[in-house]
């Protein structure tokens, strides 16, 4: 068994009742398909006066001998209702069983499709709900290496692939297999000589229709990486449109859309064609079947007598309803390799291993009562180190501000002090616990973030901020919205704190986003607040507001503020200036001027500006 077929074991069991219930009704929908195709024989015989004539109830001798009974009783029941009603009545008799029997093939079908159907969509959604488990716990850095489209395409389509392909599991081993043997077992009953001249069809048509499907699975995941790469190429688009017009790139993105587009059209004609082709390749190579049965049957029929004509058109009925089982399991197969590429994608994220977990038995509190303290810090995002030997400390309701140029560092110690991504040389310290031994979602719910880029969702402005605190009422949302200067702003909007701000707030101008980042922060009411060059985009005018709203906010509370702005950190208690991950300087803003060092001479330029 395929090794990404027993992973989809787990999913399954959670719904056995369903499973056990798809079988049974399986089964049914087999032997009434088969026993309708037998039908015909009774009734052609009554039809041209052909029936053997029974005048005494038959005695059930065994299974071994079952056809001759069922033949003999049904013949029993036609002579006993033609002497007593006369023929016609034998007609309607034999045409009410073929409608009986062509009513409970369908009703187990439609039994059989209904459990097949509640199985796929819970699955399906237990597979969704797993990968955006994993993909929201996945840590930072992962995602630092993939195309979001790709990770998209694994959630919307590669999971889709796996339902519609996996599933037919189900009417490959049950359903389709047991109409053919059933049909076998009728067919030999009817005559074993042409029985054994079917079986030597089967395992050559077998061969043939692999062939067919050969290589089906390395294209499949081809295509599947390729949308990936189509969807990502799309929603850098979308995300980066301003500056696709601005650059007059539309012709450049076109083109990389266009190529993306055409490679995935060309895999896909080609695994569409191998599809297209499994349907009717196995049915003409069914015809060919029956073709030289009709040869083969026809010789016993007219020359050696040993099966009637109406048998024979019976038996041909049941080998040409053999064509659909046999055609659904080719179409089948193929689909099924579709599926065991896109499980392979899944399962590849699935069993992504999340480097920054919680230990066992991690530390948890609530309350921030000393201070931070980083203590000989290395760190390298790839190969070269991005912090070196570097310590600094903060002690409760103390601002400390990190400057530099860019690329120095400064938000490195964010996504450290967060557990964006874990320290690798040195420590850093929350109240004098290491930040890897504390419960992730504790440390987190001590610390505010308010980064450059204002990350919005389209939403209300209440529940933009609601993500910071949950259960907030709406004066407690009003009462932050003052704090961060953004009161004025959403109280003019048509729904006030209801309105909803667009994707990723675009409705709203930069600084406007930014206050309600920070109003969400506030609304937390955090005792660490770490602020991440959240000013270094505005205009001067917007910048005013926030930094007022800043101040505001920071009062009272514990800042790490990461600045490339130098006017928003001259109150900090400690300054830290940093240079390729180094500090060269630290102090007060005045003992900084004083020393008329790298940091007298940022401001210097700054000021120039």
């Amino acid at each position: 068994m395929d090794q990404n077929l027993k992973k989809i074991i787990p999913y399954i069991k959670k719904y056995k009742n369903n499973v056990i219930l798809n079988i049974i009704y399986n089964v049914f929908y087999a032997l009434f398909s088969t026993l309708l195709f037998v039908s015909l024989i009774p009734t052609l015989k009554v039809l041209f006066g052909l029936s053997k004539k029974v005048f005494t109830e038959p005695n059930y001798e065994g299974i071994t001998k079952i056809g001759v009974y069922l033949s003999d009783y049904f013949n029993y029941k036609v002579t006993t209702l033609s002497a007593n009603n006369g023929i016609l009545y034998s007609l309607y008799f034999v045409v009410s069983i073929v409608i009986i029997l062509a009513f409970l093939k369908n009703l187990f079908n439609y039994l059989a499709s209904n459990q097949s159907t509640i199985l796929r969509v819970n699955v399906l959604t237990d597979f969704r709900k797993d990968l955006y488990n994993k993909i929201i716990h996945l840590p930072i850095s992962y995602y630092s290496d993939q195309r979001k489209g790709d990770v998209m395409t694994k959630m919307l389509g590669d999971v889709g692939e796996v339902q519609n392909s996996f599933f037919q599991i189900f009417e490959l081993i049950i359903r389709e297999p047991l109409s053919i043997l059933f049909a076998l077992i009728s067919m030999m009953i009817i005559s074993m000589k042409l029985t054994l001249f079917v079986f030597v069809f089967i395992p050559i048509t077998g061969f043939l229709i692999s062939k067919v499907g050969r290589n089906l699975k390395g294209k499949s995941t081809k295509a599947q990486q390729e949308q990936g790469i189509f969807i990502s190429t799309l929603d850098e688009t979308l995300t980066g449109l301003k500056v696709v017009k601005s650059y007059n790139a539309e012709n450049s993105f076109i083109e990389k859309f266009n190529s993306s587009l055409q490679r995935l059209a060309n895999l896909s004609l080609s695994i569409a064609r191998k599809n297209n082709l499994a349907s009717p390749f196995s049915e003409f190579l069914g015809i060919i079947s029956i073709g030289s049965l009709l040869i083969y049957g026809g010789y016993l029929v007219l020359h050696d007598k040993s099966i009637d004509g109406t048998d024979f058109i019976g038996y041909i009925a049941l080998a040409y309803g053999i064509l659909t089982p046999a055609k659904a399991i080719s179409k089948s197969t193929f689909q099924v390799k579709s599926g065991l590429a896109a499980a392979e994608r899944v399962f590849t994220l699935l069993e992504q291993e999340n480097i920054v977990v919680n230990k066992p038995n991690a530390f948890v509190k609530h309350t921030f009562e000393k201070g931070i303290s980083v203590k000989n810090i290395n760190f390298a995002y790839q190969d070269e180190n991005v912090l070196k030997n570097f310590s600094f400390e903060v002690e409760k309701g103390k601002t400390i501000a990190l400057v530099g140029q860019s690329g120095s560092g400064k938000s490195t110690i964010a996504n450290l002090l967060t557990r964006f991504y874990d320290i690798q040389e040195g420590s850093i310290e929350v109240d004098g616990v290491e930040v890897r031994d504390w419960d992730m979602h504790a440390l987190r719910g001590l610390i505010g973030l308010v980064t450059q880029d204002s990350i919005l969702f389209n939403e209300s402005i209440k529940n933009n901020l609601l993500i910071g605190k949950p259960n907030a009422t709406d004066e407690e949302i009003i009462e932050a919205l003052k704090i961060a200067n953004a009161y004025e702003f959403v109280v003019s909007l048509p729904n006030g704190i209801d309105t909803n701000i667009g994707d990723a707030g675009g409705k709203l101008s930069g600084g406007q986003k930014q206050r309600l980042s920070i109003a969400r922060a506030v609304l937390k009411n955090p005792p660490i607040m770490i602020l991440d060059e959240a000013t270094s985009a505005l205009d001067t005018e917007s910048e005013k507001l926030v930094q007022d709203a800043l101040e505001k906010m920071m009062q009272n509370r514990t800042s790490i503020v990461i600045a490339h702005r130098l006017s928003t950190i001259q109150k900090a208690d400690n300054i830290i200036v940093m240079q390729k991950g180094e500090i060269v300087e630290q102090g007060k803003h005045t003992e900084l001027i004083a020393k008329n060092g790298t940091y007298a001479r940022l401001v210097a330029l700054q000021s120039l500006e």
